[in-house]
């Protein structure tokens, strides 16, 4: 399970990223498609580092709400 954090592009899609997985990035036109192809890049970033024997970093982010 991976934090994903979601938010609107400039270009109309939604923007999804995985902060513990550096690089990781998608969109869609949805917030649905953004996290469906997120999902992808998720396991394909990761097959990737396992098959490049490189471990992959854990989940460590810490999220909170600041009022400003």
């Amino acid at each position: 399970m991976r934090q994903v954090i979601i938010y609107p592009g400039e270009d109309g899609f939604w923007v999804a990223e995985c902060p513990s997985l550096p690089g990781c990035i998608s969109q869609g036109r949805s917030k649905e498609e953004a996290i469906e192809k997120i999902k992808e890049a998720i396991e394909v970033y990761t097959a990737a580092l396992a098959e490049d024997g490189i471990p992959v970093p854990e989940d460590r982010l810490d999220a909170i709400l600041v009022a400003v």
